[in-house]
Formats: structure tokens, sequence, C-alpha cells
């Protein structure tokens, strides 16, 4: 009493098995495909953070030339040299040129 099946109910281990690699490489393509947007937007905010940083060090070096211009001004420093060292011009008795 074995009941043939019909062909259509049986199933061929060839289409199978080319069934399950379509399948497997649609996965694996699926999954490349979502890694690569992953890192696309990781990368796009490691550019934003060095591009914030760039911004951040530029300001900091005009900030830091300008108060090396205050520094170095040579009214600051004869104010400095006047007021905390004592020192003066001095006079024409004080010169001495030298031949």
């Amino acid at each position: 009493m074995t009941n043939p099946t019909p062909k259509s109910r049986r199933r061929n281990p060839k289409m199978l098995i080319l069934w399950i690699s379509l399948l497997c490489v649609f996965i694996a393509e699926l999954l490349i495909y979502t890694w690569v947007r992953v890192q696309c937007v990781r990368v796009g905010y490691e550019i934003s953070a060095l591009t914030r940083e760039q911004q951040r060090l530029t300001e900091l070096q005009a900030n830091l030339k300008v108060e090396l211009a205050r520094l170095r001004a040579p009214q600051r420093i004869i104010r400095i040299a006047q007021e905390k060292l004592g020192l003066t011009l001095p006079t024409s008795k004080q010169m001495m040129v030298m031949p």
C-alpha cells in the first residue's frame, strides 16, 4: 500500500540546495550592506567630531596669537620694566659709546 507521491510534492535535493544557497547569499548581502551603512554613519560622526575639534583649535590658536601680540607689546614691556623692576631710561651721562 504505498502511495506514490506526486511529482510536485517530491523534493528535489538539488533544488533545495540551490534555494538554501540563494537564501544564504541574500542574507550575507543584507548583512554586508548593513555593516557598510553602519561604518558610513560612524565615519560621518568621526568627521563631525574632528571638524568641531579643528574649529575649536583654530579659535584657540587665534586667541593665543592675540595674547602673544599683547604680551610682546613694547608699551607693556616698558611699563613692567619701570614699575616692577624699577628700571629707567639711561641719561646721557650713563651711556658710553664703544669704539
